[in-house]
């Protein structure tokens, strides 16, 4: 997709748990189509303050991890292209434990007054992490009963839908996304979330080897396969 086919200002809403889940899943597709125009919101759930991971060697501590990762997600918003950004401060690790009607809400009344085309989440299943399950089924429910015209996808990590059958679902579902020409982007929003990445040498090597080790495609699983065809031809494709 062109510029020039973007006719007008498409819009991305990214519901995450995290910060870094937006880099370490899905930054080049996102970087790819903040460079085409799209204007992307990131939802963070949380601020990450109870991350295992303090630097290396460690600078950071329990008291300092939650505006320091805010301060390394603000820059990797930066290197991808992400406009906007908003907290729900709900404390990592008690996604999901916090009520769940609120967050169907919260995130409902963000989608009423974005009108996004496309929302991008976790699978509630296939998230791999409670709080990642727990904020891709709220967002998931606030998308059904908000009833929106765009669509919503599940990101998944690595190439884990090349063989969608594993998970019950067919290449019809899948959504493959070419980043190749984005990878530069997305290691720099890696390298902006130091105190999380410090400790993987290879995001640290020259930019040559770095970038070898990332994917060229990354994967999106569509909630609904009836809306893929839409989407494709319209926003998101590859």
């Amino acid at each position: 997709m062109s510029g020039d086919r973007m006719k007008s200002k498409r819009k991305i809403l990214a519901v995450f748990a995290h910060p870094d889940d937006e880099s370490f899943i899905c930054g080049g597709t996102l970087a790819k189509y903040a460079e085409l125009g799209a204007e992307i919101t990131l939802i963070s759930a949380t601020r990450g303050e109870m991350g295992r991971r303090m630097g290396n060697p460690p600078y950071v501590n329990r008291e300092t991890m939650p505006s320091i990762r805010e301060n390394e997600l603000r820059k990797a918003c930066d290197a991808l292209g992400i406009q906007k950004l908003i907290f729900f401060d709900i404390r990592d690790k008690m996604v999901e434990f916090y009520d769940s009607e609120r967050l169907i809400e919260r995130i409902g009344e963000l989608m009423e007054e974005l009108r996004p085309d496309v929302v991008l989440t976790f699978h509630e299943i296939w998230g791999g992490h409670p709080d990642h399950c727990a904020i891709g089924k709220a967002a998931s429910e606030a998308f059904r009963r908000k009833r929106l015209e765009g669509a919503l996808y599940y990101i998944s990590f690595g190439s884990a839908m090349e063989a969608p059958e594993r998970f019950g679902y067919t290449k019809r579902d899948v959504v493959k996304v070419d980043v190749r020409k984005h990878l530069p982007a997305k290691l720099a929003a890696f390298r902006a979330h130091r105190c999380q990445t410090e400790i993987d040498e290879w995001v640290w090597l020259p930019d040559k080897e770095a970038l070898e080790r990332f994917g060229g495609y990354e994967y999106f699983l569509a909630q609904d396969r009836e809306r893929l065809p839409l989407v494709l031809n319209g926003f998101f494709d590859t």
